[in-house]
């Protein structure tokens, strides 16, 4: 499955970072930082996107629809590697990079300055996801650029160590993001910031893209490029020779299922599925899991480092797959733990008193609702509606056809009701009763509508997210180095950005929009973790039986 023999074996001389080896790793490395910070400000905003500007439907499908723009975002990166990775390899790495950060910062600040939903209507939601589609296509040709920028500038033996700073940028982004929330959040107080704070970090991307594009501006270009140029080997069709050819193709495909696939789902889940679940499932005060998973990151960041400067010595293959194992082995207890440490009245509740709905299956609807015209009216449909709100896990129970759906809170028995066929002031009278009486059961058999921060245990909580993020540094921590290594330099930009955005920007970043919508389906809060665990599992076994090691290769 190699692309290109390994011409050389053995380690290379000892020899510290140059000069100018640490300002292509900081010119590099910053100003990716600034561009994921950009693209992550949607993802740890979401809920109050979702509120401001997909206010025409229900609350519900208002947050998967926000999900979906930021996955929309995710969506075109593939798009974004083929036009920029293209541009790559034939006018050169630095230029490139040069165009995708100035596209992120602009599309990012506009975000800040976009009317809502309450203002312009439809066009707000509309604005807002083509501004996500242009966010896309910027980061889909940066991270190709910089890896391979940086690894070219490498000298042998020490790849892993260059690139694996490029790969602290992505939390390095999230970080900063989370921190900027944070401060705004504190300093406005928590009904301003959800008012119109919220677009303060947003705004402060023009900032950051003055800096980043003045740092890139002092880099020469990469040294491999020039040569290429020099001797007249650049491809002139590198979509061609990447795609066209099944020598290479192939090996497009193998990076992709039995590499970037289970890297990208481990390192969502550690990140921003952690985020949603401590959210959305646990409810726990947002600046505390934004504290909590920035507390995480802050642990855990380092391990990319010393992840891929080990990857030079034992190589990079054995320490991703070692990686995706032990996430898909452990997601499960991990995540249970986090109940338990980070809502335990939800699992002592859960435990005590389960929440079972007892329902005819075929009065049951997906409740996906993107335009927010259908009604879902049914008993069953009425009933999860309410228990989906507020995150109560539940079991299903089939009925007998045709019955009215009952949930079952430990020993008490709630009836639903049918409102398909109420008049509107009747079915609003009907479903307020039936809210009231079923938050007062939840209420009693000890579901907390919030967690209750006395009884959070932080340090287990903050342990368990550096577990997470430990996962995280170990898949993506050497993936740069082994991407750039399995692909010739003439093609290098275009071949490896491809399966690293289809890895990260499908099987990744739609991660918690399909997770979230299985565990609305089923009432099982850790449902959701099957996709990532299964995906895992498939790039452990592609991987070790297909992927080479490829460290040692000469990538010149």
């Amino acid at each position: 499955m190699a692309v290109i023999d390994s011409t050389s074996t053995g380690s290379a001389p000892k020899r510290g970072i140059t000069r100018e080896e640490r300002k292509v790793i900081f010119a590099s490395s910053l100003g990716t930082v600034f561009e994921w910070y950009d693209f992550y400000l949607y993802g740890s905003l979401a809920a109050i996107i979702a509120k401001h500007f997909f206010a025409g439907v229900n609350e519900t499908t208002a947050f998967i629809f926000a999900l979906l723009a930021f996955a929309a975002g995710f969506a075109v990166r593939p798009f974004g590697a083929i036009v920029f990775g293209r541009l790559g390899d034939m006018i050169g790495r630095k230029h490139t990079f040069l165009i995708t950060i100035v596209i992120m910062g602009v599309s990012t600040a506009l975000v800040g300055l976009l009317p809502s939903y309450t203002t312009i209507g439809v066009a707000a939601p509309v604005i807002l996801i083509s501004l996500r589609l242009l966010q896309g296509l910027a980061l889909g040709g940066e991270y190709g650029g910089a890896a391979t920028y940086v690894a070219e500038h490498a000298p042998k033996g020490k790849r892993g160590f260059f690139t694996a700073w490029i790969q602290t940028t992505a939390t390095l982004g999230l970080f900063l993001s989370l921190l900027v929330i944070l401060a705004c959040r504190t300093a406005l107080g928590t009904e301003a910031f959800e008012a119109w704070g919220w677009r303060i970090p947003f705004l402060l991307s023009i900032v950051l893209l003055a800096i980043s594009v003045y740092i890139r501006l002092q880099l020469s270009e990469s040294p491999v490029f020039l040569k290429m140029k020099e001797e007249g080997k650049a491809s002139k069709a590198p979509l061609t020779e990447s795609f066209a050819r099944w020598d290479n193709l192939k090996v497009v495909i193998m990076s992709l299922l039995g590499g970037t696939a289970g890297q990208a789902v481990v390192w969502y889940t550690g990140q921003f599925y952690a985020l949603f679940f401590l959210l959305q499932t646990l409810k726990i005060d947002p600046q505390t899991a934004n504290l909590l998973i920035a507390g995480s990151l802050l642990i855990g960041t380092p391990f990319f480092i010393v992840f891929g400067s080990l990857s030079d010595r034992i190589g990079r293959k054995k320490i991703i797959m070692a990686g995706c194992i032990l996430a898909a082995l452990t997601y499960f207890p991990i995540f249970k733990a986090l109940t338990e440490y980070g809502n335990p009245d939800v699992f002592v509740a859960q435990a005590q008193n389960p929440v079972v709905v007892v329902a005819d299956p075929d009065q049951c609807s997906f409740q996906f609702d993107p335009v927010g015209k259908a009604r879902f009216t049914s008993s069953c449909d009425l009933a999860k509606t309410l228990l989906a709100k507020r995150a109560i896990p539940y079991q299903n129970e089939r009925a007998e056809p045709g019955s009215v759906t009952q949930i079952r809170i430990g020993e008490r028995v709630i009836p639903s009701f049918d409102g398909s066929s109420l008049a509107a002031a009747d079915f609003k009278a009907q479903n307020d009763a039936f809210t009231a009486t079923l938050g007062g059961a939840l209420k009693q058999a000890g579901y907390p509508e919030k967690a209750d921060p006395d009884k959070i245990n932080y340090p287990m909580v903050l342990l368990l997210l550096t577990i997470l993020v430990i996962y995280v540094t170990m898949v993506y921590g050497p993936i740069a180095a082994w991407l750039v290594e399995l692909f010739p330099a003439r093609i290098r930009y275009t071949s490896m950005s491809l399966p690293y955005h289809i890895g990260n920007g499908w099987f990744g970043g739609f991660l918690p929009t399909v997770a979230f919508a299985m565990v609305a389906a089923t009432g099982d809060i850790y449902y959701g973790l099957w996709y990532p665990i299964v995906i895992a599992l498939m790039t452990a076994v592609l991987g070790i039986l297909f992927l080479p090691e490829t460290k040692d290769r000469d990538i010149t």
